[in-house]
């Protein structure tokens, strides 16, 4: 299959960029080498056969070079990350959103009617959570009188007791509670107005947190892994926000470029006009702490420190059901736990 793998220079990108060709597919690379990832300015070393072209997915004339002869569009650029304030929305929805209307409008002039489109956990908000008396609730905004006196479970919003977090699955009515959230619940919704519209087929990957070789550095849209994995590197202990227990479902970059691969083969089956989103994560909860003192210990390094300090943007618990892609795209994560850090803690970050 002719692929177009926008950003596929990136950290996420590359990794599946390596996967369609290894699988014997012909990949076009369409990335704009944003320096914020790309500092600098050049491509990572891409698997021989793929073409590159720089360009920015807002440029309509770029699109449509980029998907002259391609059958399916593999749509994973986007700026990443929770940013810093609001001044980052405007580049949030240009990146993301208009981004992302742009390659579907030339998408549909093009006839090209198969798209995998690189989602995010982020658009749950807050995880499933269960009340011991009100069953299954979903919590309030997080409250900095609360945050400040270290308070960071969320209570039950009906009768303030302790919740128990669970995992979220597809069907969980979507919370974006930042702007980049906000952004990844629009590049979903722009993608199923194009389906119905022009007939497409779509697959919405929705991450969780991806870490592995290559990962951008230490910069503040960076993911909190490569955050740490830079402490250690510099001979520095991590630094865990709030205490450091959060939940979350951490998944290799490998297994979610395998992902992608079933997701773009299982594409032809589907239907016109039909959308199916898959969570993607590796099924096994670990907290943030637990996270930072597996890297500190497997690269020599000093043990994490717990601040208190948080952001609030950010959520509490978010754990990942990934049971509708083993079921129905026969995917399984092939990298666990305890050996990803261990990996990770040694392998190369960009720009580093």
């Amino acid at each position: 299959m002719d692929v177009l793998l926008t950003g596929g220079a990136g950290f996420i990108g590359s990794a599946v960029a390596r996967r369609l060709v290894g699988a014997g597919h012909r990949v076009r690379v369409l990335d704009a080498l944003l320096p914020a990832v790309h500092p600098s300015g050049r491509p990572p070393g891409l698997p021989d056969g793929v073409e590159f072209r720089h360009g920015d997915v807002r440029d309509r004339t770029t699109v449509e070079q980029a998907l002259h002869g391609m059958e399916a569009v593999c749509h994973q650029a986007a700026m990443v990350g929770l940013g810093l304030d609001l001044d980052d929305a405007p580049d949030y929805v240009g990146c993301n959103d208009l981004g992302t209307a742009v390659l579907l409008a030339a998408m549909a002039r093009a006839e090209v009617s198969q798209l995998v489109l690189a989602g995010s956990m982020v658009v749950y908000g807050e995880g499933r959570y269960t009340c011991a008396e009100h069953g299954a609730v979903a919590p309030g905004p997080r409250r900095t009188v609360d945050l400040d006196a270290g308070r960071f479970e969320p209570p039950c919003p009906r009768c303030g007791a302790p919740l128990a977090p669970d995992l979220v699955d597809e069907d969980a009515v979507l919370d974006p509670r930042n702007v980049y959230a906000a952004s990844k619940v629009a590049q979903e919704q722009l993608s199923s107005a194009w389906a119905r519209a022009a007939g497409g087929r779509v697959t919405v990957l929705r991450y969780h947190n991806v870490y592995g070789p290559g990962m951008p550095r230490d910069t503040p849209y960076a993911g909190v892994a490569s955050i740490f994995r830079s402490a250690v590197a510099r001979g520095e202990a991590p630094r865990v926000f709030e205490d450091g227990g959060q939940r979350r479902d951490f998944v290799h970059v490998a297994d979610v470029a395998e992902a992608n691969l079933a997701a773009l083969e299982a594409l032809r089956g589907r239907d016109p006009g039909s959308v199916r989103c898959y969570n993607v994560g590796s099924g096994s909860v670990h907290t943030i702490g637990e996270m930072a003192a597996a890297l500190a210990a497997a690269g020599g390094g000093r043990a994490p420190v717990v601040t208190g300090q948080y952001r609030l943007g950010d959520v509490r618990h978010i754990t990942a059901d990934s049971g509708r892609l083993r079921a129905e795209l026969a995917w399984s994560p092939s990298v666990s736990f305890a050996d990803g850090m261990a990996d990770f803690a040694h392998a190369p970050l960009r720009g580093v």
